[in-house]
């Protein structure tokens, strides 16, 4: 009798451990975030929040966003709660939210603070490479309950991003600045997730030394560099105005070769699924200047 109910216990408490460790994920600032049951009402809080969990299959428990949450198009009918920056916290509680998807260098740490003080569920998102964002996806999803959907999202994003390494590997290297912004001039080190698309591409990102994450930099240390090709995203999807301005230094190796691309911000700026259409375009555009050699 002993034996069996030793057994029963057993069973009862492997099923318990297993219900709780399966909503238990670890966020992009190495906090455990828990869940009992899924989570309902999801606070995305970047328009890359919004687009991981559409791809993790929970777009339909999304509340609320913030503006500039574009896609997929039906996050745009989505009630907004303010920009990234500065966000309406009255607002956001009155939605109940039981996830909150926040920006950890976006959102304001102050008002993030106050929702943990207050209690509510936050995993933090911003991820800095490829499979950090899959990993993403697979924890939202989790949380959600979700999973089949996440995990399906997840490993077709890895397998675009091994198709293109196998893919470009092989390519002669070139040059490459990528404009993340025009005024502050800034661009990405090696540590930042672009840098690796840039590197999946055969480019050599001409600032990957540089000790911070998000350089700022002027005009005379990107000529001094002399990249072989510029990447900008400029201001909204079509606005290509950024690269205008390189056309003033015709001594420039990427202005002499016409080497200055423009890939619409939303593809490589946001840490998301479609990171592989922005690589898509960005190989191409380095294939192009490859053609372009003397």
């Amino acid at each position: 009798m002993f034996k069996a109910t030793s057994a029963f216990i057993f069973t009862v408490l492997f099923f318990y451990v297993s219900s709780v460790w399966g909503s238990c994920v670890i966020d992009d600032r190495e906090r455990e975030v828990c869940s009992n049951a899924p989570v309902t009402r999801i606070a995305a809080l970047s328009p890359g929040a919004t687009e991981l969990a559409f791809a993790a299959g929970a777009g339909s428990k999304v509340v609320t966003v913030v503006s500039f949450s574009d896609y997929p198009p039906a996050a745009q009918e989505i009630e907004s709660v303010g920009s990234p920056s500065r966000l309406d916290l009255e607002r956001l509680l009155a939605l109940k939210p039981d996830l909150i998807l926040a920006w950890g260098t976006g959102n304001p740490s102050e008002q993030i603070s106050t929702l943990l003080r207050l209690g509510m569920r936050v995993f933090y998102v911003e991820p800095h490479s490829f499979s950090s964002i899959a990993q993403d996806i697979r924890d939202i999803a989790q949380l959600a309950g979700t999973e089949a959907s996440g995990d399906v999202a997840a490993s077709a994003f890895l397998k675009g991003i091994s198709d293109l390494k196998t893919q470009y590997s092989q390519k002669p290297k070139i040059r490459t600045f990528y404009q993340v912004w025009d005024e502050p001039l800034m661009t990405m080190n090696g540590q930042h997730y672009i840098n690796q698309v840039v590197e999946l591409c055969g480019g050599i990102n001409v600032f990957s030394k540089s000790p911070r994450l998000i350089p700022r930099l002027n005009k005379e240390a990107v000529l001094i560099e002399n990249p072989e090709v510029i990447v900008a995203g400029g201001m909204g999807e079509r606005n290509a105005h950024w690269l205008e301005g390189w056309r003033a230094f015709p001594e420039l190796m990427a202005t002499k070769q016409d080497n200055l691309f423009f890939v619409p911000p939303s593809l490589l700026q946001r840490p998301t699924p479609r990171l592989l259409e922005g690589a898509k375009i960005l190989c191409e555009k380095l294939d192009l200047a490859r053609s372009r050699r003397g």
